[in-house]
């Protein structure tokens, strides 16, 4: 009786507080301490609730069998649209805080909301080596489905609730890509409905420019309700190889070198500061030593990024045999380093053996409970940002990171960009190796300001033919934008499709110069 006791005077105790400080405050100074006690318990239902309905629709087969019932209940959405005269742009209906992009759309109040319940996995054909799948399934529900059947996706980007939908119509990315270049590189068809209500199939032959135009249109073209995705053969583990390197000419030369050779199955570099970095290579293998594998996701293990800094501080470089799906989601309990801010002991062994089993808390709830003025503080202080450059330009781009940023760490992810049509594509006629560079935390150099510093970050860019991932804030002109992003197709297509009256254009729904 005296532990509960004790715990009912605390939570008092805790109410007294924060009813003397003020919610806002305790929200903004101290917001660990309702992160922990509401939102990873909550966190761990909603994850509870949609494994079940994953496992419900899997078992009952639900998802083939009602998928054209469900597209059909789109279709006649859009059509009761038109025949209210289509006063309004269309979006969907999903509500903005459950997406893991920060940005929270505005448009969402305005526009006609059309309900897309589409989460299941359709078809996996493995003569084709295929798996179809509806919009709203995510990273975390494919790899638990296929890593068993011994597939998996050649890109699996790394935190487990981004959707498929998400990834094709924005973008995605993982440390594979110098091999099979961008999510939306590794799909095979689209099916859409269009601003006509019309169901339309689009491959790289059939409707093939609408095929090109999709990824990066942000659902400006359509409602996508099906994709097609090529799936490859899986192996139990990762074999990993931890490089340290000092000095960011030494660091450029050799995650270059590394991203350039095709047995490297994985690539990925953790840049500690700007003459510091661990250098990882992969290659899948079913064969592992027992002494040396690390189940590196289980969840009283050290958060990877520190994981790996080990490496650097030790000076040393060190082999280990991961889990496949471990390896996968290795970033996904810190949010890569983002957790490190929200919970600044989350990587204490003591929390991790505790409360580690419940971590990370969604990103959705923390948008859905973060108010206007943490909202405001993470703005003004905080950057989360993905840079896409030509690896020709990594050094130069680092340097830019760390003078108008100097945030630590920075990801890199190599990946090949094929000269395909649409909105990304490189500056000469042949594929070339580029670069995501992704920055996520506060800013530690003194003159920065948010829109003042992203803007020179996105001129620079822009300078070296790079592109900026657009689930971040964009503060882009629209000659900015466009001057960044090839938008010869989608124009054409929107003209063509008659979307100019059916959806906004993707600057006006993502970019804060057209949002404010």
């Amino acid at each position: 009786m005296d532990p509960l006791l004790s715990l009912v005077a605390g939570l008092l105790l805790l109410a007294l507080w924060v009813r003397h400080k003020g919610l806002e405050y305790l929200l903004v100074h101290h917001r660990w301490v309702f992160v922990c006690l509401f939102l990873l318990p909550l966190s761990v239902l909603f994850d509870i609730y949609y494994q079940l309905r994953a496992w419900a629709v899997w078992r009952l087969h639900s998802a083939p069998q009602q998928h054209g019932q469900r597209v059909r209940h789109i279709q006649a959405q859009v059509q009761e649209w038109k025949n209210e005269g289509g006063k309004t742009y269309m979006c969907t209906g999903r509500p903005g805080w459950l997406t893991v992009s920060l940005r929270v759309g505005k448009y969402k109040k305005t526009h006609k909301n059309i309900v897309i319940n589409l989460m299941g996995i359709l078809e996996v054909d493995i003569e084709r080596q295929v798996v179809r799948v509806e919009p709203l399934v995510t990273m975390g529900q494919l790899t638990a489905h296929l890593n068993p059947m011994g597939w998996t996706l050649p890109v699996v980007p790394e935190l487990d609730d981004l959707t498929v939908g998400g990834l094709i119509m924005g973008t995605g990315i993982e440390s594979s890509s110098h091999i099979y270049g961008l999510f939306q590189h590794t799909c095979l068809a689209y099916e859409l409905v269009l601003g006509d209500g019309s169901l339309v199939r689009c491959t790289p032959t059939e409707n093939s420019d609408l095929f090109y135009a999709v990824p990066w249109s942000c659902g400006t073209l359509g409602f996508l309700v099906a994709a097609e995705i090529k799936i490859i053969p899986a192996k139990k583990y990762v074999k990993l190889h931890y490089k340290p390197v000092r000095g960011l000419e030494k660091i450029c030369e050799k995650f270059t070198e590394e991203s350039k050779k095709k047995e490297n199955n994985f690539v990925e570099g953790l840049v500690y500061s700007l003459e510091e970095a661990v250098i990882m290579t992969g290659v899948f293998t079913d064969e592992a030593e027992d002494s040396q594998i690390n189940r590196i996701s289980n969840y009283y293990k050290p958060w990877f990024f520190k994981h790996a800094e080990k490496y650097l501080k030790a000076n040393q470089t060190g082999i280990e045999y991961i889990p496949s799906r471990h390896y996968y989601h290795r970033h996904t309990r810190s949010i890569f380093w983002e957790l490190q801010d929200i919970i600044p002991f989350g990587n204490n062994p003591v929390f991790r053996y505790l409360f580690g089993w419940m971590v990370p808390p969604k990103i959705s709830l923390l948008k859905l409970t973060q108010g206007e003025a943490i909202r405001k503080l993470y703005e003004q202080h905080h950057v989360v940002q993905d840079m896409l450059v030509p690896m020709k330009s990594l050094e130069k781009s680092i340097s830019t990171f760390h003078g108008d940023l100097n945030v630590y760490p920075l990801w890199l992810c190599p990946f090949i960009l094929p000269n395909n049509p649409g909105m990304v594509h490189p500056k000469g006629d042949e594929m070339e190796l580029y670069v995501d560079i992704g920055a996520y935390g506060e800013p530690k150099t003194k003159q920065f300001e948010a829109r003042e510093s992203v803007r020179q970050m996105e001129k620079f860019v822009r300078n070296v033919h790079g592109f900026q991932m657009l689930y971040a804030d964009c503060y882009m002109n629209r000659e900015e934008f466009w001057d960044m992003f090839d938008g010869s197709l989608y124009h054409k297509l929107r003209e063509q499709m008659n979307c100019k009256n059916a959806f906004p254009e993707v600057y006006d729904k993502i970019c804060k110069a057209a949002r404010h």
